[in-house]
């Protein structure tokens, strides 16, 4: 069987890559090709784009950034045309990813969905764009079977990847002195997986630096991303950038300072309390202030339904914030010891390991095989 694969972040490439591991091991004739990253073309897919010359967030920016985006959109069907895949498999990336949807199903091509946008935040009507032009949807948060269904949809809730990610992980007991550091306690800062993100938040919290003398401050890294992006953090003689090695971070970790996205959850389930910071561009936050449905950013408070982390957000994030925000989960006081609890039973929530192969049964039991 031939397979189709687009994956827009750093995120959706792991996820990606685990799901294309499940499917060779039950197709052993697979062939894969499509849009990803490292970890994909790892696991054997050919990639034609990389997605870090797609990684645009934030409004504002993607209109700037829209003939680049119509031109890869164009590419990439032309390419699976070419192809001729057995299964068209998108991953998130939903303004992409939705209309490429739109467009295979009128080219009558099997269209499936592993992890849902996050339609449930904002413009939730799109379900029923989804609905009309996806075949079948595979879910990964409890409560998104629950909001299809309100649109008369049915999805399969397959479990959690970063379950499957994390329980297979080794950490590096040498982590430390491989990378230099004492034993002072860490804290871990994730600055993002996109270019702009970075750009936006690294600032922020290595200003942080002075106030916590006793703790070391070591920047979650991404090779793929221009080492000029981390050069604040390069030079300051008490920060460490360590290149993609997150969860052997986190496995050491005290603490942390994450920018809101997926290591907000990957952190939480490392057991690692944390403050989620998030920051964009005037125009992109105005825009998103009036769209964004849900009372929480953070994919942790989104899954408790109520405030387990602390969020600063905009104007909110602030040197005196973070400094305060952070202070309270380095310190082992209440804040820290209640994020602790919270974090058992957002996993107890979270369905069972093996989402990957699951979401692969069910893709070869959907065409058939």
């Amino acid at each position: 069987m031939k397979y189709f694969l687009i994956a827009g972040e750093r995120s959706g490439d792991l996820h990606g890559s685990n799901l294309i591991k499940a499917l060779q091991q039950k197709d052993t004739a697979a062939s894969f090709r499509g849009i990803g990253g490292d970890y994909m073309e790892g696991a054997g897919m050919q990639l034609f784009v990389h997605y870090k010359e797609m990684a645009f967030m934030g409004f504002a920016e993607v209109v700037q950034n829209l003939p680049s985006i119509l031109g890869y959109m164009r590419q990439c069907k032309m390419e699976i045309k070419q192809f001729r895949p057995d299964a068209l498999i998108l991953i998130d990336y939903a303004g992409f990813n939705l209309r490429i949807a739109r467009w295979a199903k009128k080219e009558e091509i099997k269209v499936f969905y592993y992890i849902s946008p996050k339609v449930w935040a904002w413009n939730q009507k799109r379900a029923l764009n989804i609905k009309a032009n996806v075949d079948h949807m595979f879910v990964i948060m409890p409560f998104e079977k629950e909001f299809y269904a309100r649109y008369d949809y049915k999805v399969d809730f397959v479990g959690n990847p970063l379950l499957d990610a994390i329980s297979g992980f080794e950490p590096d007991n040498d982590f430390l002195e491989k990378h230099g550091l004492s034993h002072k306690p860490l804290i871990a800062v994730l600055p993002g997986s996109r270019r702009q993100e970075i750009e936006n938040m690294l600032a922020y919290m290595l200003d942080l630096i002075p106030s916590f003398p006793d703790y070391q401050f070591v920047v979650a890294g991404i090779r793929n991303i221009p080492q000029s992006y981390y050069q604040q953090a390069l030079d300051h003689p008490q920060a460490r950038v360590v290149y993609d090695e997150t969860y052997s971070l986190l496995a050491h970790t005290h603490a942390a300072l994450v920018t809101s996205g997926t290591a907000t959850l990957e952190t939480a389930l490392f057991e690692v309390p944390q403050v989620v910071c998030y920051k964009t561009s005037w125009l992109s936050y105005q825009i998103a202030k009036r769209l964004v449905k849900v009372d929480y950013i953070s994919l942790v408070n989104l899954i408790a339904g109520r405030e387990v982390v602390k969020e600063l957000i905009q104007d909110e994030l602030n040197q005196q914030n973070l400094q305060q925000e952070l202070s309270k989960i380095v310190e082992g006081g209440d804040r820290r010891q209640y994020q602790l609890k919270e974090y058992k039973a957002l996993k107890a929530g979270m369905g069972e390991e093996s989402a990957s192969e699951t979401t692969a049964h069910l893709i070869l039991q959907y065409l058939g095989q």
